[in-house]
């Protein structure tokens, strides 16, 4: 019975040793399922975290990129509308669709622009040196203008619009300062052409005002639109036409090579006698894109398809037979389908817009003395000297660009040097070498040789 109670009394403990050691083991184990779930989670935060960085990353990297992509789509719209020239006065910026036609006033403190979007443009020409240019803004109704003058007088100014094809014009009221308070429509012309208008322009006596179609009819208008002459240019296609400076003729160019120039006629009293042909402008073998003049209507100037212009000394007596006299010609690079021509109003320079390109020419020489490139990415539409000759308006795109007329301060110093060779007085001759002095000046400040 002793043996017994003692084999008996050591199941308990073995029962316990067993169940002590499993719960060790179950202790273990779940130890071990904590263990490999934090690793599980700290892995997936580890993940986490760096997908949030490389997202990060991804993100600010697109961010930069797109914001490097608009700073250089920027650049490349300002590049294209910013442009820079040693000769570059200023830029006249105003204007959102592309500069049509352009014109001083008579007294030279206005200059109306039209353009595209559907508005006539009037700028202050003082202080072109400053960088904002004081302008007003007319819009033109349900239409935009192809042409824009200024009268005699500086008190209005005509269009002619584009879609109508109608003349209108245009009143203008001043402030005591001089600037403009206003500017209403006063006229509209009763319609005419059915077909484009290719030319428009104000006499400088106030008498007349003159316009051509492209299908060759050239008409001349009093100042209330009525019809004082009507003619046929017979150039098969008309592509410009203008009034001389001086007011006595009307000149016409296209398809055919020889530029046609008709006499305006007027009694001693002021009233219309006639439109009689008196010359031509001839020598070129193509179509003639465009005319210019002198101040005081002696010279002519033309630029042709052939790829060349020709200076013609037209103070001559045409009713006696005389025809124009050749001075120079010379070759451009004829770009695009049109070229348009300018002459300074002494005569000296000859300026040919082709393509973005501008080409300056001494008319004493027929020599090239520079050309500005890349003026615009597109065609140059017009172009025009002011009154004195100091410098040269481009109009294209949205900005008309002022530029120095550099080739005529040289050809001054070269016509005064002929001059002052001459027999000429002691007091002219300080005179001219003064003018000398100052166009040098003039040079050697923006880096130009005389």
């Amino acid at each position: 019975m002793a043996d017994t109670g003692s084999g008996f009394s050591e199941y308990p403990l073995l029962v316990i040793t067993l169940i002590v050691g499993a719960t060790v083991l179950v202790l273990v184990y779940i130890s071990s399922l904590l263990r490999s779930s934090k690793g599980e989670d700290d892995a997936k935060s580890a993940e986490t975290e760096v997908s949030k960085k490389e997202k990060q990353r991804d993100t600010a990297s697109s961010v930069l990129k797109s914001s490097k992509k608009k700073h250089s789509e920027k650049w490349v719209r300002d590049s294209k509308q910013s442009f820079s020239h040693p000769w570059l006065l200023t830029s006249l910026k105003g204007h959102s669709g592309e500069v049509l036609d352009m014109d001083f006033s008579s007294n030279g403190k206005f200059l109306a622009t039209c353009a595209e979007d559907r508005s006539v443009l009037i700028w202050s020409t003082k202080n072109w040196n400053q960088k904002d240019h004081k302008s007003l803004r007319i819009n033109i109704e349900f239409d935009y203008a192809r042409f824009v003058k200024w009268s005699p007088d500086c008190k209005a100014f005509i269009i002619h619009k584009k879609a109508e094809r109608v003349v209108e014009v245009y009143k203008v009221a001043k402030k005591p300062d001089g600037w403009i308070s206003g500017v209403t429509k006063a006229l509209t012309f009763l319609k005419h052409y059915e077909d484009d208008v290719v030319g428009l322009g104000i006499a400088c006596n106030g008498k007349y005002i003159m316009s051509c179609s492209e299908k060759n009819e050239l008409v001349v208008w009093d100042l209330k639109g009525e019809q004082l002459a009507k003619v046929d240019t017979y150039l098969m296609t008309t592509i410009c036409a203008q009034i001389s400076p001086c007011a006595r003729f009307v000149v016409a160019s296209g398809f055919a090579p020889d530029v046609k120039v008709w006499e305006v006629r007027f009694s001693k009293l002021g009233e219309f006698q006639q439109l009689s042909r008196a010359f031509e402008l001839t020598g070129h073998s193509s179509g003639v894109y465009d005319v210019g003049f002198s101040a005081d209507s002696s010279r002519m100037a033309t630029v042709s398809k052939d790829g060349t212009w020709r200076a013609f000394n037209t103070k001559i007596e045409y009713e006696k037979g005389e025809d124009p006299h050749l001075l120079s010609s010379g070759k451009y690079n004829h770009v695009g389908s049109l070229s348009h021509l300018a002459m300074s109003p002494n005569g000296e320079v000859v300026v040919v817009a082709s393509g973005s390109s501008l080409a300056f020419y001494s008319v004493q020489t027929g020599e090239c003395d520079a050309v500005i490139d890349d003026i615009y990415s597109g065609p140059i539409t017009c172009i025009l000297f002011d009154s004195l000759g100091k410098y040269v308006l481009t109009g294209g795109e949205k900005h008309v660009r002022v530029f120095h007329n550099v080739t005529g301060y040289r050809t001054t110093i070269a016509s005064i040097q002929g001059k002052i060779r001459q027999h000429i007085s002691s007091a002219q001759k300080e005179r001219m070498e003064q003018q000398i002095r100052e166009a040098e000046s003039f040079l050697k400040s923006i880096g130009e040789r005389s």
